[in-house]
């Protein structure tokens, strides 16, 4: 449960896996606070937690103009978008410090929107994203020359030092070699990195989680693939579909899934995604389903190894006795989804 001595903790410690879960309202100033506020902070007698924004401003508060609580934590702002439009429509593009001033933008700005967002720089995003364009050409079948031209570079003994640090490989040879895309995600409950292939996304966890950088280098090994920072076309339907269910507005998610593992794994998180939104199921009522009513303990291992949060609902499985039971994400996280779900199960029961 959260307490007010938990949550007044969390704004001690700025703690983001807090975010969306309660507003901080300081009654001696009459201002509303994000839980990963950097103001100063009050004494614990004034303060009160709520709920929402919109039960802050009811009661009269002001939000503040630090944390700026009321715009949508982690949405791209449009001169961010315009940029990446201008890179998509040609990879070669190079926008130096002295283009974003012509354009009106500031560089410290865009630098640290993108270390933010993304962990790299602006400059080191278009490095990237001009590699993982090539090497999307190349693996299609075009030229080795063709695609280094065609992404900006001048030499083909830059272009393969530079592919060759981030493949691993050299251009020639990096037709068996695959990429896991990955990318920064804000939610109500936190950052989140999602990684993609072609056929799907294949990861979405909380950056905070333990297992991360383990299942992060099980992937690498198993698809015999780099990870790197990049544009992937399923990160635009997965970001929107996550957005209209935490909005409530969605209970199935249609976005495509890869989900390497074995057999038995594989049916476990199928398995998973046939729980219906708003409800919850034992893992011994799991283990029935998929006729294996001794395997509690091993249906329990599958659902931790899931490594595709919200999606692949391991958050709906609960003990035999009702009790929340481990989460990788946090079982504060686990109590906030399931009270969202029945919530907006309750309003919405069709």
């Amino acid at each position: 449960m959260l307490t007010n001595e938990r949550m007044y903790q969390a704004i001690l410690d700025k703690d983001p896996s807090f975010e969306g879960q309660f507003i901080t309202a300081v009654k001696t100033t009459g201002i509303f606070c994000r839980p990963t506020c950097t103001a100063r902070k009050p004494k614990a007698e004034n303060v009160e937690f709520l709920p929402s924004t919109a039960e802050a401003m009811r009661r009269g508060y002001r939000p503040c103009k630090v944390c700026h609580p009321l715009e949508a934590k982690g949405e791209t702002p449009e001169p961010i978008k315009a940029l990446l439009q201008q890179l998509q429509n040609d990879p070669s593009t190079k926008i130096k410090d002295w283009d974003l001033v012509q354009l009106g933008l500031e560089p410290s700005q865009v630098r640290r929107w993108f270390l933010k967002n993304h962990g790299i720089t602006f400059h080191a995003w278009q490095r990237m994203f001009r590699l993982n364009t090539a090497f999307t050409k190349i693996r299609n079948g075009e030229m080795v020359t063709a695609a280094a031209y065609d992404a900006g570079y001048e030499s083909l003994s830059g272009f393969g030092d530079s592919f060759r640090s981030v493949f691993g490989v050299s251009p020639s040879d990096s037709k068996n070699k695959q990429v896991i895309h990955i990318s920064r995600l804000e939610t109500p409950l936190g950052s989140m990195f999602a990684c993609a292939t072609e056929q799907g996304i294949c990861l979405l966890e909380f950056t905070d989680r333990k297992m991360l950088e383990t299942e992060l280098k099980w992937l690498s090994k198993h698809l015999n693939a780099n990870i790197v920072q990049g544009t992937n076309p399923h990160f635009d339907p997965l970001q929107r579909e996550l957005n209209e269910y935490f909005d409530g507005k969605r209970k199935v998610f249609t976005v495509p899934l890869f989900m390497p593992g074995t057999d038995f794994q594989r049916s476990v998180w199928k398995m998973l995604t046939t729980i219906p939104f708003g409800s919850t199921r034992s893992y011994k009522a799991q283990s029935i389903k998929l006729e294996k009513p001794e395997a509690i303990r091993a249906v329990a291992n599958a659902n931790g190894m899931n490594r595709i949060s919200i999606l692949v609902p391991c958050h709906r499985v609960i003990g035999e006795d009702g009790q929340l039971t481990g989460y990788g994400g946090g079982l504060h996280r686990k109590q906030w989804l399931l009270d969202h779900e029945q919530k907006h199960q309750e309003k919405n029961p069709r």
